[in-house]
């Protein structure tokens, strides 16, 4: 495995006064693989050739000021994510609330103290790592779900909308926004475990027999030795919604007959969430219910299918799902 070292980082130090550069030279020169500009103009265009993993930037330097390239980096897609510290002799609380208004993530007064450099330049570049990794697992959710689509009559829509309408009602239950934000981005794995299920049971047009439903009800479990075990938050969560979106409040369901709270929040708002884009949807094997019909269906499966009060959360931002539903249109 390779393990990444200090040198892979890339720093770019800005300042227009050569000694300043080289007393930052000489604190992060062993540590980091480093660029050096003398202005504004400068400092934009080597991130242009070349995106730095941090930078740090001077504020006072003539032409563009610090806060400007802060501002035109900050306000570019391929550049906004880079954090940036100012290192300045300014020292008005001003001048700080500026540089943190125009987005910097931290500041440096000079003269410049060897420690704190380096301290502040391994903190940021830590979480920059960490938000990466966030990142990236995230991507990965994103088309592993998008994987499972290519086995199913489903659509990329049906995950769009179902996975809006469970942070609808996350929310409106009561989760916290980061939780909520969590399901919204872990629901598209709810089915991964069909990538584990025969194309002759998956695409058949028809009813399944008894036999073919029994290795269609072993999808959840799949999914979640897909998915594993592992510390990753997101990963977990989208593991427990895999597993349980076919429980059913009256422990009917599947795949482990789960009953009431015994099923994970995250399960139950993904079931109904589920259910209303199924039935609401046009499908090769059926017609488009109603949104009437379908609320009705499922007012009939409240305490049997459904958790009751999440079928109340249902009507209460029924207005809110039936605006996605318009938005993420098949």
């Amino acid at each position: 495995m390779r393990v990444e070292q200090d040198h892979d980082y890339k720093v770019l130090i800005v300042d227009d006064e050569p000694t300043n550069l080289r007393v930052i030279k000489e604190i992060l020169a062993n540590n980091y693989r480093l660029s050096f500009a003398k202005s504004g103009e400068d400092a934009l265009n080597i991130v242009e050739k070349d995106r730095p993993d941090l930078i740090l930037l001077d504020v006072m330097m003539p032409g563009m000021t610090g806060f400007e390239v802060c501002k035109k980096l900050k306000s570019e897609d391929k550049t906004k994510s880079i954090p940036i510290i100012f290192v300045t002799a300014l020292s008005d609380d001003t001048d700080e609330t500026m540089g943190f208004e125009v987005g910097a993530v931290d500041y440096i007064t000079k003269p410049v103290s060897p420690a704190v450099v380096k301290a502040r330049v391994k903190t940021h570049l830590s979480l920059t790592q960490a938000d990466e990794l966030r990142v990236t697992r995230l991507q990965i959710i994103q088309r592993l779900g998008k994987a499972a689509e290519y086995k199913d009559n489903e659509t990329g829509m049906h995950v769009m909308r179902m996975s809006h309408y469970s942070q609808v009602i996350a929310l409106a239950y009561g989760l916290t926004n980061n939780h909520a934000e969590n399901i919204l981005n872990a629901a598209p794995m709810h089915d991964i475990g069909k990538i584990g299920i025969p194309d002759s049971i998956i695409l058949k047009p028809g009813k399944l027999t008894d036999e073919e439903f029994a290795v269609m009800k072993t999808h959840p479990q799949i999914g979640a030795e897909i998915l594993g075990d592992t510390n990753s938050e997101l990963l977990c969560l989208a593991k427990s919604i895999s597993l349980t979106h076919h429980e059913k409040w009256d422990g009917t369901g599947y795949p482990n007959q789960l009953k009431g709270e015994e099923i994970p929040i995250e399960g139950r708002i993904v079931a109904i969430a589920d259910v209303f884009d199924a039935l609401t949807s046009k499908r090769p094997y059926k017609e488009a219910w109603s949104v009437e019909q379908t609320m009705e269906f499922i007012h009939s499966q409240k305490g049997i299918h459904f958790d009751p009060e999440l079928v109340g959360v249902l009507d209460q931002e029924l207005d809110k799902i039936l605006k996605i539903k318009d938005t993420w249109v098949d």
